[in-house]
């Protein structure tokens, strides 16, 4: 089949498209990162979004059978929004639909909620009505937390314990995680570029974890000597609001905390994902932490390439 994959130089769509061209699949990418170095050569043709001209878009995809949409953006910035996400994301599958695209595979999240004035799960939720509303056959897929060598989350806690004199947990710590590794979420993917049935699968891992144990283990796994205290969510946003300054990033919203204690990153449902976290930890220990992953980085940055914790 011909595919498009959405950020094939990024994160998750690395893996999509590796895990697409073993499978004898041709790749095409839409990225906003042209410059960006491509990991698979002459294999992946690039092409850019094009949101501003939808039918350069549209001419993009003709040829291809399935989409599989990983576009998104964590964060509210001065630079990208929410609300540009979720009208590009619109006007990327009218483009799909448009170009006789027959299948879109869309990573959203878990917990998607219209009525929330989370913006996050707002849009996904907003996302995932107008897909299902287009006329085309999909998949959706609702991941929690990824995790994989050139994971941010994970990494950040870990560079935090090694760092830093005690760390802190918003709250109780009491809300539960479910991560998945980013190469079974690939493969989720993989398999289902040639599906026919719509469906909406809960993207999670084997393991499910509070907050505070999730900090616990990975401290742990390093052998650091770490307190690790509850402090008020507000006082621990401004404070990850002065270490963002330093480190320059945003390292987590008002609404990302709301997000996690509000317990959106939990679902009751059989994991998809095999891999553990806890035994992946165990595997990159010596490496996982020992420098900080910058998100707004690589927003900010199109030309160099995600590097490995």
């Amino acid at each position: 089949m011909r595919i498009a994959v959405t950020g094939a130089f990024g994160y998750s769509g690395r893996y999509i498209t590796q895990r697409l061209l073993t499978a004898g699949h041709e790749v095409i990418t839409l990225t906003n990162s042209a410059r960006r170095p491509n990991p698979f050569g002459a294999q992946v043709a690039a092409f850019l979004y094009h949101f501003d001209e939808p039918g350069k878009l549209c001419d993009a995809l003709r040829g291809v059978q399935t989409l599989v949409n990983t576009y998104w953006v964590r964060f509210d910035h001065r630079l990208f929004t929410h609300g540009q996400a979720v009208a590009n994301t619109r006007i990327l599958f009218d483009a799909a639909r448009a170009a006789g695209v027959r299948r879109i595979v869309h990573v959203s999240i878990t917990n998607p909620d219209h009525a929330s004035d989370l913006p996050y799960f707002r849009g996904k939720a907003e996302l995932e009505a107008t897909l299902q509303g287009l006329g085309v056959s999909y998949c959706i897929l609702r991941p929690t937390v990824l995790f994989g060598k050139e994971d941010v989350l994970i990494n950040n806690i870990a560079w935090s314990l090694r760092h830093l004199p005690v760390m802190g947990v918003f709250g109780s710590g009491d809300y539960k995680l479910q991560p998945i590794y980013v190469d079974d979420l690939a493969q989720a993917a993989a398999e289902q570029v040639g599906g026919e049935r719509n469906e909406v699968l809960e993207a999670i891992g084997p393991e499910t974890f509070t907050y505070r144990e999730l900090v616990a283990r990975i401290r742990s796994a390093l052998g650091v000597r770490r307190p690790i205290v509850a402090v008020p969510p507000r006082l621990g946003y401004w404070a990850c609001r002065l270490l963002g300054l330093l480190v320059g990033d945003v390292i987590i919203t008002r609404e990302e905390i709301r997000g996690m204690m509000e317990n959106r990153l939990f679902v009751q449902a059989p994991p998809l994902g095999s891999t553990k976290l806890t035994e992946w930890i165990d595997r990159h220990k010596d490496t996982l932490g020992r420098h900080y992953t910058s998100e707004l980085a690589r927003r900010v940055d199109r030309v160099s390439a995600y590097h490995s914790n």
